[in-house]
Protein backbone atom coordinates (compact mmCIF):
# COMPACT_ATOMS: atom_id res chain seq x y z
CA UNK A 1 0.00 0.00 0.00
CA UNK A 2 1.23 3.35 -0.79
CA UNK A 3 1.32 6.06 1.70
CA UNK A 4 -0.22 9.32 0.79
CA UNK A 5 2.18 12.05 0.10
CA UNK A 6 2.32 14.76 2.59
CA UNK A 7 0.43 17.87 1.56
CA UNK A 8 2.64 20.79 0.81
CA UNK A 9 2.82 23.33 3.56
CA UNK A 10 0.59 26.33 2.94
CA UNK A 11 2.39 29.35 1.74
CA UNK A 12 2.65 32.19 4.08
CA UNK A 13 -0.33 34.58 3.84
CA UNK A 14 0.36 37.41 1.45
CA UNK A 15 1.00 40.78 2.99
CA UNK A 16 -1.80 43.32 2.27
CA UNK A 17 -0.79 45.92 -0.27
CA UNK A 18 -1.18 49.45 0.99
CA UNK A 19 -0.74 52.56 -1.04
CA UNK A 20 -0.72 55.18 1.62
CA UNK A 21 -2.74 56.35 4.58
CA UNK A 22 -6.01 56.73 2.65
CA UNK A 23 -5.87 53.69 0.45
CA UNK A 24 -4.80 55.66 -2.62
CA UNK A 25 -7.74 58.13 -2.69
CA UNK A 26 -6.86 61.75 -2.30
CA UNK A 27 -9.36 64.59 -1.87
CA UNK A 28 -8.57 65.60 -5.44
CA UNK A 29 -9.63 62.17 -6.70
CA UNK A 30 -12.92 62.40 -4.82
CA UNK A 31 -13.59 65.90 -6.18
CA UNK A 32 -12.95 64.70 -9.73
CA UNK A 33 -15.32 61.75 -9.23
CA UNK A 34 -18.07 64.06 -7.97
CA UNK A 35 -17.43 66.47 -10.83
CA UNK A 36 -17.82 63.69 -13.37
CA UNK A 37 -21.22 62.90 -11.84
CA UNK A 38 -22.44 66.47 -11.36
CA UNK A 39 -21.57 67.88 -14.80
CA UNK A 40 -24.08 65.69 -16.73
CA UNK A 41 -26.76 66.35 -14.12
CA UNK A 42 -26.23 70.11 -14.43
CA UNK A 43 -26.34 69.91 -18.24
CA UNK A 44 -29.60 67.95 -18.14
CA UNK A 45 -31.14 70.46 -15.75
CA UNK A 46 -30.11 73.41 -17.95
CA UNK A 47 -31.50 71.63 -21.03
CA UNK A 48 -34.81 70.95 -19.22
CA UNK A 49 -35.23 74.54 -18.07
CA UNK A 50 -33.98 76.41 -21.14
CA UNK A 51 -34.84 74.24 -24.13
CA UNK A 52 -37.91 72.40 -22.83
CA UNK A 53 -39.27 75.35 -20.76
CA UNK A 54 -39.38 73.14 -17.67
CA UNK A 55 -40.35 76.01 -15.35
CA UNK A 56 -43.33 77.06 -17.48
CA UNK A 57 -46.70 76.08 -15.96
CA UNK A 58 -48.49 73.25 -17.69
CA UNK A 59 -51.45 74.97 -19.28
CA UNK A 60 -54.88 73.56 -20.04
CA UNK A 61 -57.79 74.68 -22.16
CA UNK A 62 -60.67 75.45 -19.77
CA UNK A 63 -63.20 75.88 -22.63
CA UNK A 64 -64.97 72.53 -22.10
CA UNK A 65 -65.46 73.17 -18.38
CA UNK A 66 -66.66 76.72 -19.02
CA UNK A 67 -69.11 75.41 -21.63
CA UNK A 68 -70.35 72.80 -19.13
CA UNK A 69 -71.02 75.55 -16.56
CA UNK A 70 -72.78 77.71 -19.14
CA UNK A 71 -74.92 74.77 -20.30
CA UNK A 72 -76.02 74.12 -16.73
CA UNK A 73 -77.46 77.67 -16.71
CA UNK A 74 -77.30 77.89 -12.92
CA UNK A 75 -75.66 81.35 -13.00
CA UNK A 76 -74.19 83.63 -15.66
CA UNK A 77 -70.59 82.58 -16.23
CA UNK A 78 -67.84 85.19 -16.61
CA UNK A 79 -64.33 84.49 -17.85
CA UNK A 80 -61.23 86.65 -18.15
CA UNK A 81 -60.95 88.58 -21.41
CA UNK A 82 -57.88 90.30 -22.83
CA UNK A 83 -55.22 88.82 -20.56
CA UNK A 84 -51.77 88.53 -22.12
CA UNK A 85 -49.97 85.39 -23.21
CA UNK A 86 -48.11 85.39 -19.90
CA UNK A 87 -51.29 84.25 -18.07
CA UNK A 88 -51.81 80.47 -18.05
CA UNK A 89 -54.95 78.49 -17.20
CA UNK A 90 -53.84 75.49 -15.15
CA UNK A 91 -57.05 73.97 -13.75
CA UNK A 92 -60.80 73.96 -14.37
CA UNK A 93 -63.63 72.19 -12.55
CA UNK A 94 -67.41 72.53 -12.45
CA UNK A 95 -69.41 70.80 -9.74
CA UNK A 96 -73.11 70.72 -8.95
CA UNK A 97 -74.25 70.06 -5.39
CA UNK A 98 -77.60 70.18 -3.64
CA UNK A 99 -76.76 73.69 -2.39
CA UNK A 100 -75.81 75.03 -5.82
CA UNK A 101 -73.09 74.82 -8.43
CA UNK A 102 -69.48 76.02 -8.41
CA UNK A 103 -67.03 76.75 -11.23
CA UNK A 104 -63.34 76.94 -10.29
CA UNK A 105 -60.67 78.12 -12.72
CA UNK A 106 -57.01 78.19 -11.70
CA UNK A 107 -54.52 80.52 -13.36
CA UNK A 108 -50.84 81.40 -13.08
CA UNK A 109 -50.16 85.12 -13.42
CA UNK A 110 -47.14 86.76 -15.13
CA UNK A 111 -45.22 86.63 -11.82
CA UNK A 112 -45.83 82.84 -11.62
CA UNK A 113 -48.22 83.31 -8.69
CA UNK A 114 -51.50 81.39 -8.47
CA UNK A 115 -54.86 83.08 -9.00
CA UNK A 116 -58.13 81.21 -8.56
CA UNK A 117 -61.51 82.26 -9.90
CA UNK A 118 -64.55 80.83 -8.10
CA UNK A 119 -68.07 81.44 -9.40
CA UNK A 120 -70.86 79.87 -7.42
CA UNK A 121 -74.57 79.82 -6.74
CA UNK A 122 -73.93 78.33 -3.28
CA UNK A 123 -75.16 80.76 -0.59
CA UNK A 124 -72.40 83.24 0.30
CA UNK A 125 -72.52 82.38 4.03
CA UNK A 126 -71.63 78.77 3.16
CA UNK A 127 -69.21 79.56 0.34
CA UNK A 128 -66.89 82.08 2.02
CA UNK A 129 -65.65 79.84 4.87
CA UNK A 130 -64.95 77.03 2.39
CA UNK A 131 -63.05 79.23 -0.05
CA UNK A 132 -61.39 81.77 2.27
CA UNK A 133 -60.93 79.97 5.57
CA UNK A 134 -62.80 80.09 8.85
CA UNK A 135 -62.42 83.78 9.61
CA UNK A 136 -62.30 85.95 6.46
CA UNK A 137 -62.37 89.70 7.10
CA UNK A 138 -63.45 92.46 4.74
CA UNK A 139 -60.69 95.08 4.67
CA UNK A 140 -61.43 97.44 1.74
CA UNK A 141 -63.01 97.74 -1.69
CA UNK A 142 -61.73 97.79 -5.26
CA UNK A 143 -63.53 99.32 -8.23
CA UNK A 144 -62.79 98.13 -11.74
CA UNK A 145 -64.86 100.93 -13.26
CA UNK A 146 -68.11 99.01 -13.69
CA UNK A 147 -68.20 96.97 -10.48
CA UNK A 148 -67.14 97.36 -6.87
CA UNK A 149 -65.42 94.35 -5.33
CA UNK A 150 -64.92 93.71 -1.61
CA UNK A 151 -61.33 92.90 -0.62
CA UNK A 152 -60.97 90.23 2.06
CA UNK A 153 -58.05 88.89 4.04
CA UNK A 154 -58.30 85.18 3.45
CA UNK A 155 -56.04 82.36 4.63
CA UNK A 156 -52.49 83.24 5.64
CA UNK A 157 -50.79 85.13 2.84
CA UNK A 158 -53.87 85.36 0.61
CA UNK A 159 -56.25 88.13 -0.41
CA UNK A 160 -59.57 87.76 -2.14
CA UNK A 161 -61.76 90.05 -4.20
CA UNK A 162 -65.46 89.21 -3.86
CA UNK A 163 -68.35 90.37 -6.02
CA UNK A 164 -71.80 89.62 -4.63
CA UNK A 165 -74.63 89.50 -7.15
CA UNK A 166 -78.13 88.06 -7.07
CA UNK A 167 -77.83 84.29 -7.45
CA UNK A 168 -74.04 84.32 -7.85
CA UNK A 169 -70.88 85.04 -5.91
CA UNK A 170 -67.59 85.65 -7.73
CA UNK A 171 -64.35 85.23 -5.79
CA UNK A 172 -60.84 85.91 -7.07
CA UNK A 173 -58.19 84.57 -4.68
CA UNK A 174 -54.46 85.21 -4.91
CA UNK A 175 -51.34 86.00 -2.95
CA UNK A 176 -51.36 88.93 -0.57
CA UNK A 177 -50.12 92.14 -2.20
CA UNK A 178 -50.48 90.89 -5.76
CA UNK A 179 -51.39 93.67 -8.17
CA UNK A 180 -52.33 91.03 -10.73
CA UNK A 181 -55.37 90.10 -8.63
CA UNK A 182 -57.06 93.39 -9.54
CA UNK A 183 -56.02 93.05 -13.19
CA UNK A 184 -57.59 89.60 -13.30
CA UNK A 185 -60.82 90.71 -11.59
CA UNK A 186 -61.17 93.67 -13.96
CA UNK A 187 -60.81 91.36 -16.98
CA UNK A 188 -63.85 89.24 -16.07
CA UNK A 189 -66.66 89.59 -18.60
Amino acid sequence: MTTPEAAPAPEAAAEPVTTGKRGGRSPRDMALSLGILLVPIALLLIFYRVVLNGDKPIGIDPAATIQQARSAAVFPVVVPQGLGDDWHAVSATFKRDTGGATLRLGWVDPDNDPVQLVESSVPTAELLPVELGDDPKAVSTFSDGARTWQRYDARDGENALILLEKGRTIIVVGLEGSENLETFAASLR
